[in-house]
């Protein structure tokens, strides 16, 4: 199998060292807008560096993988589509309702396949957590408490393309807040404060955010971000039903310090990024990718699935703006697929 790699950034020199070790992946070509990146990527794997996407598709691969920056991610997706290969993405397909429902249409115009990245999916505490509530060992989940914080903010150039802190950040837990209850969202209450760096409000973002969402089946979740989080990086999912309560990310580098005398330690050595902490679930969910590419397992998360969460963010920011409660039946994209 041959695949091409567009963008060799961050997480898309992560996704090309995980598929040049891979036993069913023979090969790869890479691609990046700065080419001297490509090129020294190749050179340290023993793969093949192109000049551009365009060589992507006319040398010939099996699959695609887009890791670029977001406002690219539609058009390459459909351009994918077009040329009948199956593609897996980095989240989100685009910044905006319509783009990414032109890019879904084209994809399943062509009946190929369209793997988003919500790594959370693939995380080990969060596919615990599915089961515990799949099998009935909480009851009636009453309560969902969610938060993602960052141990320090991103540069201020890259704020404006981020898409804003519920469409970048809070969009993984808007994600597996769906996949982990197999409950929609039903109505949101959005806030956000700007009371952090400057950049901040000159980018027209929030550094904080909190979002409280009504499930359909009644369940409360309230879900909180921030850039600001100094003590590391910390991602947690609690859930409290009628019979237990667990937690997603509560181990011994867990980012948070208790104040009673029997209290547990602080963590000696903190989580302090998503790389690091999602490690496994990155590359857990590439493996997954060639499984479905090679017609061994079902698409674990496709570009309707992503729209949901896309839907929910969309909410999230349009309440923040207007204070005031938004249904999601409010947001275009249509009625949300049967979470499996």
């Amino acid at each position: 199998m041959r695949i091409g790699v567009i963008g060799t950034g961050r997480i898309g020199t992560i996704h090309a060292n995980t598929l040049s070790r891979h036993r069913d992946v023979g090969s790869l070509i890479l691609t990046d807008a700065d080419a001297a990146r490509a090129q020294e990527l190749a050179h340290r794997l023993g793969e093949t560096a192109a000049p551009g996407v365009e060589e992507i598709f006319r040398w010939g691969v099996d699959a695609v993988v887009i890791t670029t920056a977001t406002s690219a991610h539609a058009e390459l997706i459909g351009r994918a589509a077009r040329s009948g290969l199956p593609v897996f993405c980095e989240k989100p397909i685009a910044l905006d309702l319509p783009g990414s429902l032109t890019a879904i249409a084209e994809v399943e115009a062509a009946g190929t396949v369209l793997q988003m990245g919500f790594q959370r999916r693939f995380d080990a505490g969060y596919t615990g957590a599915r089961e515990a509530v799949r099998s009935g060992r909480l009851g009636r989940l009453h309560t969902v408490r969610a938060l993602t914080s960052d141990q320090a903010p991103p540069d201020a150039a890259w704020l404006p393309l981020s898409g804003g802190l519920y469409r970048d950040t809070l969009i993984h837990d808007f994600d597996v807040l769906r996949w982990v209850t197999g409950r929609e969202v039903t109505d949101v209450y959005a806030a956000g404060s700007d009371a952090g760096p400057r950049m901040f409000r000159e980018a027209g973002d929030v550094d904080t955010a909190a979002a409280l969402l009504t499930l359909d089946g009644g369940t409360l979740a309230t879900l909180t971000a921030t850039r600001m989080n100094g003590a590391g990086y910390d991602v947690r999912m609690e859930l409290a039903g009628e019979r237990d309560q667990i937690v997603v990310g509560l181990d011994d580098r867990t980012p948070i310090a208790s104040t009673e005398p029997t209290g547990p330690p602080a963590a000696d050595k903190p989580w302090t990024g998503f790389l690091e902490r999602f490690g496994p679930a990155y590359e857990a969910e590439l493996n997954a990718f060639v499984e479905v590419v090679r017609g061994e397992r079902a698409n674990p998360c496709d570009g309707r699935e992503a729209l949901q969460a896309l839907r929910i963010a969309e909410a999230c920011e349009l309440s923040r703006r207007e204070r005031r409660p938004v249904h999601l039946a409010e947001i275009a994209g249509g009625s949300p697929p049967v979470v499996a």
